[in-house]
C-alpha cells in the first residue's frame, strides 16, 4: 500500500482529535487487533519491564491508565512525516515533551506498530 501525504495528513488530525478528546473508543478504533506497541511509558507506568505491549486489549488498558494519569493530556501536531505504509508524527505531548511516533499500517489502514520516542 502506498500512503499519500493527504491521507497521512487526515490519519494524523484524527489520532490527534481522539487523543485531544480522551475519546477511548475512538483511540482504539485506530490500532489494530495485532498491534505492537514500544514505549518508555510502558516502563514509567508500571505495564511491564519490557517496554512493549502486544494485542489490543493490553493497549486499551495502558491507554486508559495514560488518560486517567495524564487528565490535562493535550497534543499539539507540529510535523507529519509520510512513508510508503507508515507515518511519523512529531508533536507536543505530556508535560510539554516532545514526541515522535512511528507509525506503520496495516493493509487496513490501521495502527499495526509503533515505536514512540521522546524528548528529555
Amino acid at each position: 500500500m502506498h500512503l499519500t501525504e493527504q491521507a497521512a495528513q487526515s490519519f494524523a488530525v484524527q489520532w490527534i482529535d481522539a487523543w485531544n478528546r480522551h475519546d477511548l473508543p475512538a483511540i482504539m478504533e485506530l490500532y489494530s487487533d495485532n498491534i505492537r506497541f514500544y514505549s518508555p511509558y510502558i516502563i514509567k507506568l508500571g505495564m511491564n519491564d519490557l517496554g512493549v505491549i502486544t494485542g489490543k486489549d493490553e493497549l486499551e488498558k495502558y491507554f486508559g491508565k495514560a488518560l486517567g494519569i495524564y487528565t490535562d493530556l493535550h497534543f499539539k501536531l507540529n510535523e507529519v512525516l509520510t512513508g510508503a505504509d507508515s507515518v511519523i508524527l512529531y508533536y507536543k505531548s505530556v508535560s510539554n515533551r516532545m514526541a515522535a511516533e512511528m507509525m506503520g499500517l496495516d493493509e487496513s489502514d490501521r495502527i499495526s506498530l509503533v515505536k514512540a520516542h521522546y524528548h528529555g
